[in-house]
């Protein structure tokens, strides 16, 4: 028996599991927007390094292709980071939802429960005395469609009696 207050402390089990996955959301927004922070910061010092090596300096033209090197690298961290957070995100999204369907479907389920639990005395036998009455009205449908069944069979064979008194007598009568 699931009393009102475990339905509402499941309600709030539930709420705060969203409210915790919409703080991871803002948490994987924020470290991308860091990542980008950093990126557009590798691209600026990249452009430096760039004017640098066109100004004619060799020695740097190694850290410049080394510096291009991690750009690239921060590129596909950047894009794998963010590939894995949507991926996370959506399979989050997806758990919240089913986790709020089986709890919308349980509280379906446990709502009649609940309801009759609030009526009063006679109310409930009222229910009770309803649930009964339709059991009984199967269990009469069943017999009458039995006593149908054994009519028709009863009508088939006084047919068939009388068909054959008839043809006796028919028989006889030509005697």
């Amino acid at each position: 028996i699931v009393t009102r207050d475990d339905v509402e402390e499941s309600l709030k089990g539930v709420w705060q599991y969203v409210k915790d996955e919409e703080q991871l959301l803002k948490d994987l927004h924020s470290q991308i927007e860091e990542t980008e922070q950093r990126f557009s910061a590798k691209q600026a010092e990249r452009d430096y390094w760039l004017e640098y090596k066109n100004v004619g300096s060799k020695i740097q033209a190694e850290k410049i292709m080394d510096l291009e090197k991690n750009i690239e690298q921060v590129k596909d961290n950047h894009q794998r980071s963010k590939e894995h957070y949507r991926n996370a995100l959506k399979a989050t999204k997806e758990e919240k939802d089913r986790l709020v369907e089986a709890h919308m479907k349980l509280c379906k389920e446990q709502a009649p429960e609940n309801a009759i639990k609030y009526l009063d005395k006679n109310s409930r036998r009222e229910v009770k005395e309803n649930e009964w009455l339709k059991e009984e009205v199967k269990i009469y449908q069943k017999e009458v469609s039995d006593l149908k069944a054994s009519i028709q069979l009863l009508e088939e064979e006084n047919t068939n009696l009388v068909t054959k008194l008839i043809d006796t007598k028919l028989e006889n009568l030509r005697v």
